[in-house]
């Protein structure tokens, strides 16, 4: 794997994760503790960012380092992140019906 492929795939990597994870990129580089502009870099296979770099987005990312370099991530994570969206359509529902209840029944 040449360095170009491994940029392209921890950026596809990153990116795939943090969507699985609902958050944004604002939401990720806050958690990281690095800009906007250097996590997109990255998610794009413009920049490589140094060790400590990786295992803060791990980190944030809840993965170990060597997950971010996977060529296929595993299918587990496709039940994670239906997991966190049932999880979330969920929480959306409660929220809207207590909405609803609040303003017309109480």
């Amino acid at each position: 794997m040449d360095g170009q492929t491994i940029k392209d795939t921890l950026g596809r990597n990153i990116k795939i994760l943090r969507a699985r994870r609902g958050l944004s990129q604002a939401d990720l580089s806050e958690k990281a503790d690095i800009s906007i502009n250097f996590l997109s870099n990255i998610e794009r296979g413009i920049k490589f960012p140094q060790p400590d770099m990786l295992s803060k987005l791990a980190n944030a990312l809840g993965v170990e380092v060597n997950k971010l370099f996977l060529e296929n991530i595993a299918p587990d994570d496709d039940k994670e992140l239906l997991n966190h969206m049932s999880e979330d359509l969920t929480k959306n529902i409660n929220l809207a019906m207590a909405e609803v209840f609040k303003r017309y029944l109480g």
